[in-house]
């Protein structure tokens, strides 16, 4: 228990401490106009509170990522801990912070325009295929997580000859969907997600409380521990494995996609770091609760292993085991619900953010209903196609593609920070660390080349020397020194 007490209070020092410091080196404006205030259109530029986007942000960004991806996360042992306390403050935190702030300053514009300001046409071109794609596949995981969890509660009971239960909620899920991404932010988002926001939280305290309670044997970090306990360590080596598969927790990609429809809503910068910084700091205590409890609550990392295994690695299982055995009937149903509300949540934030990068490149104004219609129809349509597919598969395309747009982003970040001669490191840093991770993990995945590590972990390395040496060398940011 020690070492997840230590763990809780890091994350929660890291905010104060090291978003203060991140906040200072990017230099907030208190007397800039945010583009809430700048452009308030009545439908996603539109002013709210500060705790409001807190709330929402949270939501946004905590989809299954927290919950599911620190269950199988934990099955590498106490690594886990360590990779969500130090991957949350010093590379998700300071990516959602700069994501968001770089979109406040270019006038809340999505994220493949903000990289393609920094990087050039062809990373612009790149970024808006490629974010397209992470966010369907984002937006269809989380119908499908929620529809297979929402179909065990309910059985049969939901229904008909020719359909089933699955099916049946992964319509109901679409209807939804497509309200939210049309309709004005502050009609659905902005006053339901708070509420939404604090089902989660109450959960994540719950199984807290409950963990302190009972006195749960969770796993400490020690040199013993610090190793692969994964039950296949062969086919799943600690790196780049485990900071891949808990990503939401630590550090993601999607977030950036998220973290500018807030920017059109912040009325004032002193805002950020709340906010983004603040929102991925709180999912990383909600990742490291879950990670606990997937350690303890079978006996050990070894038990889960065992258990993940006979239940085909199952996380909605898993959730569904601990929440109704360590918070009772009413606290489990609570629980679960929170976990089906969360992904939901997410989802159709994912297919807000598709519809406003192609309106952004578009040039397409989203004030009428009837041009929000032209880009929402074909996204739904090819959506649905999507959620035929096995979803073991769009999960394992989803996470890498949602850390290598982590790694783009933090670049990006980085020549910012170079070009207006600031402290770079804080975002050169994690920027390195993703690209070797991302780079060794599609030489070493199944749905990549397969090759052995012995292979991979030198390619990664070059690859991520090669990236700094153009970081370094970039004549752009030469040319933008040059001219002030």
């Amino acid at each position: 228990m020690l070492t997840f007490v230590i763990s809780l209070i890091a994350l929660v020092g890291g905010y104060f401490i090291y978003g203060s410091f991140v906040e200072k080196q990017f230099g907030i404006d208190e007397a800039r106009a945010t583009p809430a205030v700048e452009f308030d259109d009545g439908v996603d530029f539109v002013p709210m509170s500060a705790w409001r986007i807190f709330m929402v942000q949270f939501l946004n960004i905590a989809g299954l990522g927290p919950i599911f991806g620190a269950i199988m996360g934990a099955m590498y042992g106490p690594a886990a801990f360590l990779w969500i306390v130090l991957g949350c403050i010093f590379a998700g935190a300071v990516h959602d912070y700069f994501s968001g702030m770089l979109s406040v300053r270019h006038n809340g514009a999505s994220i493949p325009e903000v990289v393609g300001h920094y990087m050039g046409g062809g990373f612009r071109f790149f970024m808006r295929i490629f974010s397209m794609i992470l966010l369907l596949l984002v937006g269809v995981v989380f119908i499908l997580g929620p529809a297979k969890i929402l179909a065990g509660l309910t059985g049969e009971f939901v229904s008909t000859g020719a359909l089933k239960t699955e099916d049946i909620w992964l319509m109901v899920i679409f209807v939804y969907y497509i309200a939210a991404t049309m309709l004005p932010i502050d009609k659905i988002i902005g006053r339901f997600y708070p509420v939404f926001g604090a089902v989660l939280l109450v959960m994540a305290i719950g199984l807290l409380g409950a963990m302190v309670c009972m006195k749960a044997p969770i796993p400490e970090v020690s040199l013993s521990s610090l190793r692969n306990m994964h039950a296949e360590p062969g086919s799943h080596p600690l790196f780049p494995m485990l900071f891949i598969t808990i990503a939401c927790g630590a550090v993601s990609g999607f977030h950036s996609t998220q973290s500018p429809l807030m920017a059109r809503c912040m009325t004032n910068e002193r805002q950020g770091r709340r906010i983004f910084y603040g929102a991925m700091i709180t999912e990383g205590v909600v990742a490291l609760i879950w990670a606990a409890a997937a350690m303890s609550f079978f006996g050990g990392v070894g038990e889960l292993n065992k258990t993940m295994a006979e239940q085909g690695n199952n996380a909605a299982w898993v959730v569904q085991e601990i929440c109704n055995s360590w918070l009772g009937k009413t606290g489990g149903i609570l629980a679960i619900l929170g976990v089906v509300v969360c992904p939901i949540t997410s989802g159709d934030t994912a297919f807000r953010s598709a519809r406003l990068i192609i309106a952004d490149f578009t040039r397409l104004c989203q004030k009428s209903v009837r041009k929000r219609l032209m880009i929402s129809i074909p996204l739904f349509a090819v959506a649905f196609l999507v959620t035929r597919l096995n979803f073991g598969v769009i999960w394992r395309y989803f996470s890498f593609s949602n850390q290598l747009l982590a790694a783009l982003v933090l670049w990006t970040a980085a020549i910012y920070m170079k070009t207006c001669r600031k402290n770079f490191w804080v975002v050169l840093l994690p920027a390195a660390f993703m690209t070797a991770t991302c780079a060794t993990y599609i030489l070493i995945a199944p749905e990549g080349f397969r090759l052995s590590t012995v292979i991979a972990y030198p390619v990664g390395i070059l690859t991520t020397v090669l990236f700094l040496g153009l970081f370094w060398g970039n004549r752009t940011f030469k040319d933008k020194l040059s001219n002030g």
